[in-house]
């Protein structure tokens, strides 16, 4: 069958149609992208200006209050940051461990191929399931009770997901020469994925898990389910203190004292009738936004540094 000729007239109009396509869609992507930007904006700005009034020293270095003038947020940010340590401990070697062994020494077989699917179909869960789970075996099997522990472990165990996939990517985008030399001129699976995959990879695995504790820093369903404080006017004891007469403060101590964090501060407040609450928790929601946003931006500065070295 002998194929239709266009004439010139017809291929031109053909490409007109196809710019008035590629305009309309690009005009609508900028349209959707300026829509969202000023919703952003505008939910931004109307949290920095009802909260600014209260972003004063006395707001990071008082207790929560019954007064709303009085009312800060010291142990909420420190339970936070508390939180994440321990999140961070917990998750990032194992994550990173598990996506360096499934992408590298891990068998290619049926078995691998389940692991994997449940591991991507994880990071959907609802993070309240989580929450379920540690308190049937963190609170109350392990017995870790209500204490910064167990929400750290809660935190890990929704974040592992993230990290192993971002560290299965980052090592995958390595092109294969780069094993092909190392393991040329000797070097053995380990020495390879130790001097060359893992240093070459550490950006975009950094970048996974800085997405994950960013994640993690602002949950709140999870806290709540293990039973973390809404009202607390203490901080965890500071190793080897006193703690009372002739009593001092072991080293991890603090990992078993009950705790607060800053998505439930904002919670509790946003929860009473007085409007003056209201005025914290848009002051506490800024300054959780700025501990993401510096999350992020550490993630990008680093990710800058290391690519720099990277010669391939």
């Amino acid at each position: 069958m002998q194929a239709k000729t266009l004439t010139t007239e017809q291929i031109r109009a053909l490409i007109a149609r196809g710019k008035l396509k590629d305009a309309i869609f690009k005009g609508l992507g900028i349209f959707c992208l300026a829509v969202a930007l000023l919703v952003i904006v505008l939910l931004v700005s109307d949290m920095v200006i009802k909260g600014s009034e209260r972003l004063t020293m006395d707001f990071f270095t008082n207790f929560a209050s019954r007064h709303a003038s009085k009312a800060g947020i010291l142990s909420a940010w420190v339970g936070s940051l508390l939180v994440m340590f321990v999140t961070a401990l917990a998750a990032v070697p194992i994550g990173v461990a598990a996506g360096v062994y499934l992408e590298e020494y891990a068998a290619r077989n049926w078995i691998t191929e389940i692991i994997e699917i449940n591991i991507t179909n994880l990071a959907a869960v609802p993070s309240i399931v989580y929450g379920l789970l540690a308190l049937g075996i963190f609170v109350y099997q392990f017995g870790f009770g209500q204490s910064i522990l167990s929400a750290g472990l809660t935190l890990a165990l929704l974040i592992l997901p993230i990290i192993i996939v971002s560290t299965r990517e980052a090592i995958r985008a390595i092109p294969a020469m780069i094993r092909e030399g190392s393991m040329a001129v000797g070097a053995t699976r380990w020495q390879t994925c130790r001097y060359h995959i893992i240093p070459y990879a550490m950006p975009g695995i950094l970048t996974g898990v800085i997405i994950g504790l960013a994640r993690a820093i602002g949950e709140t369903a999870p806290i709540i389910t293990i039973g973390a404080l809404t009202f607390i006017a203490f901080l965890p004891p500071v190793p080897y203190t006193e703690i009372s007469e002739g009593v001092n403060a072991g080293l991890f101590d603090w990992v078993m004292s009950p705790f607060t964090v800053m998505p439930i501060q904002i919670f509790n407040w946003t929860s009473r009738p007085d409007p003056a609450f209201e005025v914290n928790a848009a002051a506490a929601g800024f300054v959780l936004m700025a501990m993401v946003l510096s999350m992020n931006a550490i993630a990008i500065y680093l990710r800058y540094k290391m690519r720099k070295n990277i010669k391939w």
